[in-house]
């Protein structure tokens, strides 16, 4: 493979890995917020989407660096700042047309097989399965950790203890009185039934 090839597939791996945190997100979304069962099949939709959206954004910087490429044809001056092309740019820019619009064309090829789609979809349910599993290994580390284990431990213990007594035992208190006031109200009723 030459280096043109090697930058398309690097593009399209970029590209890949893009809509792999894209659909991630979706599925996260589907899956916990809005409570569905995972199905990839259900995601094809938002697969093909996805990489429409990623090849068409490749297209545009091809038309954008043809178009830079044109206006810098032919221009010997000093440039003026990093995107002030001149004609000695014009081989680089057209490299970079050339690798844009190869890796928009293997996304557009991509969208018409499902089974690709499918392994996408898959990887991307994979990472959100990991951050999930992540998150609950780390909750459950902070929750479950034992005071010898902490290093924070000491450090933290007075606010623990201000937010003790200050929160924690306060609601309890309201709680108590206000379960204590129903049991009266109860007993009362009790009362009278019995008179």
């Amino acid at each position: 493979m030459g280096r043109t090839a090697d930058a398309i597939a690097e593009g399209e791996a970029i590209a890949l890995s893009a809509a792999r945190l894209q659909l991630k997100n979706r599925i996260l979304i589907s899956t916990i917020a809005g409570n569905e069962n995972f199905d990839a099949d259900s995601f094809i939709s938002d697969a093909r989407e996805v990489i429409e959206q990623l090849a068409a954004e490749s297209e545009k910087a091809d038309e954008d660096l043809r178009r830079l490429r044109k206006r810098a044809w032919g221009r010997h001056t000093q440039s003026h700042g990093t995107h002030d092309y001149r004609d000695k740019d014009v081989r680089n820019l057209r490299k970079r047309s050339k690798q844009s619009a190869g890796v928009a064309k293997r996304l557009r090829e991509l969208i018409e097989h499902p089974d690709r789609l499918r392994e996408l979809i898959e990887r991307a349910r994979d990472a959100a399965w990991g951050d999930v599993s992540s998150n609950i290994d780390t909750r459950l580390n902070i929750e479950a950790m034992r005071p010898d284990e902490d290093p924070d431990y000491e450090r933290m213990r007075e606010a623990r203890m201000q937010a003790l007594r200050m929160v924690d035992l306060q609601s309890l208190a309201s709680q108590t009185r206000a379960r204590e006031k129903a049991l009266g109200k109860v007993e009362k009723a009790k009362a009278k039934g019995r008179k």
